[in-house]
């Protein structure tokens, strides 16, 4: 009998925090943590876009030719644009969350950073790239972290509000009864 997946991340047995330490784990993590419809399409859109950084990240590491990484980056962007797009159309029960705004402007600044990159250095004419310099590293996956982490924020946060509706409905169910019980011992009280 297989066991249910974990909506929690894994736990680093050193540190006792939880933990992911790439792209690749975070995509698998939220492919395996999502029951309801929306959770799971939403969940699949970050593992996409951590695909598209996993890309980015390794043409920057390796520090090519600036077309090199102008193509990922396109390619980026065009994921970015169809994952904002699958976030606007989330049902009232998300975009009620406080995180869902957040998320949305992480995202529409992360489009923007990249669309900063993409224009040319130096106005000389359409076909110029901007360098490898003009890209850091740390700045790249300090966005990529900090854009998807609000995601996961929003995933948790939503998983948390139809938990606790699913226990309050179950609460009304069991509390139904012990109405009765009381209703029954105030009349025996009172005679």
């Amino acid at each position: 009998m297989s066991t249910p997946p974990s909506s929690r991340l894994p736990i680093d047995p050193a540190t006792h925090v939880p933990s992911i330490q790439s792209f690749g784990e975070l995509s698998q993590f939220l492919r395996s943590a999502m029951a309801d419809e929306e959770s799971l399409q939403l969940a699949e859109g970050m593992a996409g876009l951590s695909v598209s950084i996993e890309s980015v990240l390794a043409q920057l590491k390796t520090a090519p030719e600036p077309v090199a990484v102008a193509a990922p980056l396109m390619d980026l962007m065009t994921i970015l644009r169809e994952h904002r797009t699958l976030v606007i159309s989330l049902t009232p029960t998300w975009r009620g969350l406080y995180e869902y705004a957040a998320y949305l402007t992480a995202l529409n600044n992360f489009r923007v950073l990249i669309g900063q990159w993409l224009l040319p250095v130096n106005q000389q004419g359409p076909s110029a790239m901007p360098s490898p310099a003009a890209i850091s590293l740390e700045d790249f996956e300090l966005i990529a972290w900090r854009t998807l982490g609000e995601g996961m924020l929003l995933i948790d946060m939503y998983e948390q509000v139809c938990g606790q509706e699913e226990g309050q409905s179950a609460s009304a169910a069991l509390d139904e009864p012990r109405v009765r019980r009381a209703r029954r011992w105030w009349e025996r009280l009172r005679g």
